[in-house]
């Protein structure tokens, strides 16, 4: 099981924390289930996802992320920019593994902030509520 951090840096800086742990322990697909609590401000209600790692490059600078549903994929990567020509081939990779990429955008980036344990926490539990309503 591991600890992670997720950050959302759209508008203002959010960090959830959970943990994330393999699907099945014996197998060597990097298949995740990542828990979070809500509300985050009284942890007690657990909510479990599946995050599938569909693709991650040998220096590990970049991956692409999905949902089993298809309904959700990520295209992550360590730096402010990634470049055209990767994005593309993760977008192809995608298509291919049967997510619809039409539904994806860039997020608008910036220098990243510095790292920070004092980084501000969502602690008014909207996020949870949005995630529940598909939103």
């Amino acid at each position: 099981m591991t600890k992670l951090q997720n950050k959302s840096l759209i508008n203002k800086t959010e960090t959830k924390r959970g943990t994330a742990y393999k699907a099945d322990p014996n197998s060597d697909e990097a298949k995740l289930k990542v828990r979070f609590y809500v509300p985050p401000f009284l942890p007690i209600i657990p909510v479990t996802g599946d995050y599938w790692v569909l693709y991650i490059d040998e220096d590990y600078q970049y991956a692409l992320i999905g949902q089993p549903s298809r309904r959700y994929l990520w295209i992550l990567s360590r730096r402010t920019c990634l470049d055209d020509e990767i994005y593309n081939q993760l977008v192809e990779k995608a298509k291919e593994e049967g997510y619809d990429v039409s539904k994806l955008h860039k997020t608008p980036q910036s220098d990243s902030p510095p790292e920070s344990e004092d980084s501000p926490v969502d602690t008014k539990g909207i996020w949870w509520i949005k995630s529940i309503l598909g939103k």
